[in-house]
């Protein structure tokens, strides 16, 4: 085994904040982190130190949350009262006061004009990212999306901090440029 299975529980706390940021569901992240460790211990073979250890388990997390979220839009979430055996008018009457006014107030449901508009631009950025030249590409997602310092890149990807930063601007200048011609429609 490559790797000391003690650092699979160090790790478990920052895979699951970064489960819960993307599931939105704490119970959810915990399976996804659950199932990634547990992918990791099935497999140790498969962990070849072509990467550091946190990057090859966060790369598997990934899969995890895609394959969750993919779930997610399939399934619907019930949610089943330990009170099963109340009538429905009972259940509706204990969502209103006497007076007929609702107990709680209806959350807010926001703007989901705004809501789409940020999802259709998460698009366009990864469209923007894909387009972007492959070892561009990977040095900005190690940077921005796995926060790596500059120090972890240069080593993972074995070159040199100069050249690190060089290829991080001309990542930032080619998404700035796609930005504006894909989302906001003004020429650079």
């Amino acid at each position: 085994m490559a790797f000391d299975p003690g650092q699979l529980e160090t790790l478990r706390p920052q895979l699951i904040r970064f489960a819960a940021l993307q599931l939105r569901n704490d119970a959810l992240a915990e399976d996804a982190v659950s199932e990634t460790i547990l992918a990791v211990l099935e497999h140790p073979d498969r962990f070849q130190e072509q990467s550091s250890f946190k990057t090859y388990v966060i790369g598997i997390l990934k899969h995890k949350l895609l394959d969750q979220l993919r779930r997610g839009k399939r399934e619907v979430q019930l949610n089943i009262d330990e009170d099963a055996d109340r009538s429905d008018a009972d259940m509706i009457d204990a969502l209103f006061t006497s007076s007929g006014h609702a107990v709680e107030a209806a959350p807010s449901w926001g703007n989901p004009d705004q809501a789409l508009e940020r999802k259709e631009f998460f698009d366009i950025l990864q469209l923007c990212i894909d387009k972007l030249p492959a070892k561009t590409g990977r040095i900005f997602m190690m940077r921005e999306w796995l926060e790596l310092d500059t120090d972890a890149i240069c080593k993972e990807l074995e070159i040199t901090a100069a050249n690190a930063w060089v290829l991080l601007y001309r990542a930032r200048a080619r998404l700035r440029e796609c930005l504006q011609l894909n989302w906001f429609g003004t020429q650079a």
